[in-house]
């Protein structure tokens, strides 16, 4: 979705990659054909010349996702903090500038917990901290019903995609009602959730009154960076954690998992649904 970038944005380079490439494969046929597969690159992240981690990603939105990352670790508290971002694929590093440093950063890399993270594997220690201090919108004023639910996942559902061409992908998607606002797909689901999270910051667009998808599981720090970003409603393709549960339902989120065509479960915050139960068709119905 176009809008106008926040007056206070940081400088960002434009470093997209084609995100596919062709290969020759054997089919069970016995026949040699091209196909498509995602790309993968290893991104190192530099944050005010000091080595911070390397992520693995198809270098679609790359700037965003580093900004998207910053935030949802906690590293940055504003996206004012950071003045640019430029990623440079030849050396394959994202060089990050921050505006006043980040605050003992050197004690934070070393306070990690070990976590699911396709392609990221850590979450620093301190944000499970700053949870507590994150406010979500009550249940009148963030709500979802069953006919919205399901016309969001239909549009998931005929999406054209890299999945769709290639698969080997996780997408995240931010719809305000059934309205699409944002969707992002990478080799793992922290960078989508990432690179959305960093496509709000820039926009200026708030997550109250939104409803994040995703195609992957429902971990822990799934819920967190879901919390982080504002948005009190998740819906996933798949499942959830026990942990994942237990977050959502301290923060008061809504989630709804196993989310496929006209199937769902909602497995907390239920005071934020509408539910509408289907009325059986009789055997005389059309």
């Amino acid at each position: 979705m176009a809008l106008p970038c926040r007056s206070d944005a940081p400088r960002l380079s434009r470093a997209r990659c084609a995100v596919v490439r062709p290969i020759r494969i054997l089919d069970q046929q016995g026949e040699h054909r091209q196909i498509d597969i995602p790309t993968e690159r290893p991104l190192t992240l530099y944050v005010d010349k000091r080595e911070l981690v390397t992520l693995m990603t198809l270098g679609a939105n790359p700037e965003l996702l580093v900004l998207g990352y910053l935030l949802n670790q906690g590293l940055v508290a504003d996206m004012a903090e950071v003045d640019g971002i430029d990623v440079d694929w030849s050396v394959e590093a994202a060089a990050v500038r921050t505006r006043h440093g980040v605050a003992d950063l050197g004690a934070r890399l070393q306070r990690r917990v070990v976590t699911t993270g396709c392609g990221q594997g850590t979450v620093f220690g301190d944000a499970m901290a700053q949870l507590g201090q994150t406010r979500l919108p009550d249940a009148q004023a963030a709500r979802l019903n069953h006919a919205t639910l399901t016309r969001l996942l239909e549009q998931m559902k005929l999406r054209d995609s890299v999945h769709r061409q290639a698969g080997s992908v996780h997408g995240c998607a931010l719809f305000l009602g059934d309205a699409l606002q944002c969707f992002v797909e990478d080799v793992g689901r922290h960078n989508a959730i990432d690179t959305v999270a960093g496509w709000m910051a820039v926009h200026g667009v708030p997550g109250g009154d939104k409803v994040f998808y995703t195609t992957g599981r429902l971990t822990s720090e799934m819920v967190i960076k879901s919390a982080r970003m504002g948005v009190p409603i998740i819906v996933s393709r798949n499942g959830v954690t026990a942990m994942g549960h237990q977050l959502a339902e301290t923060l008061g989120m809504t989630l709804f998992g196993r989310a496929a065509g006209r199937h769902f479960l909602c497995y907390t915050g239920f005071e934020r649904f509408d539910a509408e139960a289907e009325t059986p068709q009789s055997a005389d119905s059309p």
